[in-house]
């Protein structure tokens, strides 16, 4: 037998695996690396975080990103050039926080890679007759597998899209593996550059659970916050809370396509961007918004946007529910209070409550797919009975 799938067969016999998992958003700010212990697999995963970092990008790199991210016109020769770029600077970054934490990587089992997204093309946003529902993460595992010699799963959502969902959200696996509890009907609401959520009902029926995503969340607050107020981010709130909501510019943000197609679905900045906005702006008449007054729109837009979306999933229902946040919105007040004003029978508290580190909680969850991958029971590419039944991920192995 390879001597790599030996070891990988051994992995999946442990007890626990010490897994990295790795999460590089739409926001671009950064490499988020967890390295958890994973114990376990499906509802009976458990999850230890032993050391969490964001490694911050570098200018000039984010710049490489940014020259295909979600572009629909690129220079494909960089493409396939930028691809094997952030597998080899993922795995330095890697080789450089183990160090830090005085860990030998021959103590790693697994890295859990997402990877880049550059692109995300759901077919019903790009409308393609006989093409189906496609993604792009790039920032290859094979590369990182060989350059930190550690096992890699990565390219996680190409199979949820072979066995019929659209790449995204994945976040509901583990969320409900490590999450779900009899006592309450949890939401947990995510909000990085797109806000998703995955509702947990307290009944554990895993037919119900439900995840979505709501539309913009950071993107085109952190998009304007920079190219007006030459901050990465609105710290916060500060400039929202200065600005004064314009309504009718609002209104029509809100009247998006979008935000009318049923569930599932899911979307990204190849919608949501600065193009989006000044379409919106000219359909408004609103074209002379001041900056802050816009980033107290966009601010009151992806709340709208989000709270409404809630709703839409609990309509009916009576009972009792709890909003869990994370990612970079949860840090803004703004953000999350507005959203609380619109759900006042909700209960709101950090997901640090349930014992996870917000920022790292992504980056968490790709780990527990990856333990899922090499010693977890298939999980459905759609919340119902009838999908096939699928473990996501590429393994790639060391030389």
């Amino acid at each position: 037998m390879n001597p790599s799938l030996a070891k990988l067969y051994t992995i999946g016999q442990k007890n626990s695996r010490r897994i990295i998992g790795l999460m590089s958003g739409t926001s671009l700010d950064g490499l988020d690396v967890a390295l958890c212990t994973v114990s376990g697999a499906g509802k009976h995963t458990r999850v230890v975080l032993d050391h969490f970092e964001t490694v911050s990008y570098q200018a000039s790199f984010k710049d490489k990103i940014r020259q295909v991210f979600a572009k629909p016109v690129i220079d494909f020769a960089f493409l396939c050039t930028l691809n094997p770029l952030i597998g080899n600077v993922h795995a330095r970054m890697i080789l450089d926080c183990l160090e830090k934490w005085q860990i030998p990587p021959a103590e790693i089992d697994l890295i859990a890679s997402h990877g880049q997204t550059v692109y995300h093309a759901p077919k019903k946003q790009h409308g393609i007759e006989d093409m189906p529902n496609a993604t792009l993460q790039i920032g290859d595992g094979d590369h990182i597998a060989v350059k930190t010699g550690i096992i890699t799963i990565s390219d996680f959502r190409q199979k949820h899209i072979a066995a019929g969902g659209e790449g995204a959200p994945l976040a509901a696996y583990g969320d409900y593996f490590l999450f779900s509890d009899s006592g309450e009907n949890r939401i947990l609401l995510n909000i990085g550059g797109i806000a998703n959520f995955t509702f947990l009902p307290r009944s554990g029926d895993s037919s119900r659970v439900f995840t979505i995503d709501t539309g913009p969340g950071n993107t085109l607050l952190d998009y304007y916050t920079q190219a007006y107020f030459g901050q990465p981010y609105d710290k916060d709130g500060a400039i929202a809370a200065s600005g004064v909501v314009n309504t009718p510019l609002l209104e029509t943000l809100k009247k998006h396509p979008y935000f009318q197609l049923p569930p599932p679905k899911t979307t990204g900045p190849e919608v949501f961007n600065h193009e989006m906005i000044h379409a919106a702006q000219i359909d408004s008449g609103q074209t002379d918004v001041s900056p802050a007054d816009l980033i107290a729109t966009l601010t009151r837009f992806s709340a709208d946007t989000i709270a409404d979306a809630i709703r839409t999933v609990t309509a009916g229902n009576h009972e009792k529910f709890a909003v869990y946040t994370s990612g970079g919105g949860a840090h803004n007040p703004v953000l999350i209070g507005t959203i609380q004003q619109h759900l006042p029978g909700f209960t709101f508290d950090n997901i640090r409550k349930l014992g996870v580190n917000g920022d790292a909680k992504e980056a968490i969850l790709f780990a527990v797919l990856a333990n899922e991958t090499v010693a977890g029971v298939p999980t459905g590419a759609e919340q119902n009975h009838e999908t096939p039944k699928i473990c996501m991920g590429k393994i790639s192995f060391p030389l």
